[in-house]
């Protein structure tokens, strides 16, 4: 059974930091691209940040230089470390996994920026 399970969300505060993560199960997590995307309220899903199997990385413009994505595939887990975070920021998070035309959804975790 495949499962794609997202940790570490919560509240935070205006310059603060976040990591997330996702642990995978029932997919070879090596040879997939992993993505973490995010849903505010009334907007669209927007990706976020991006890693191939052979971990090249790509952002969103709006969040270059604060968030880090990486992953461990021995521990089939991706990771999202998230700095100098902004209300703007808060949303749901999710994690995706992609494969040619196979794509599997975690669940979201909410993040919030607020004082």
């Amino acid at each position: 059974q495949v499962q794609l399970v997202e940790s570490g969300g919560g509240l935070v505060q205006p310059g603060g930091s976040l990591t997330l993560a996702c642990a995978a199960s029932g997919f070879s997590f090596s040879i997939y691209a992993m993505t973490w995307y995010r849903q505010a309220p009334g907007k669209e899903r927007e990706l976020v940040a991006r890693i191939t199997s052979t971990t090249t990385t790509n952002y969103a413009d709006s969040v270059k230089g604060r968030f880090t994505i990486s992953r461990d595939n021995a521990k089939a887990t991706v990771f999202l470390q998230m700095n100098s975070l902004k209300p703007e920021d808060t949303a749901v998070y999710y994690c995706h996994a992609q494969r040619n035309w196979i794509h599997y959804w975690g669940q979201g975790t909410q993040v919030t920026v607020s004082s």
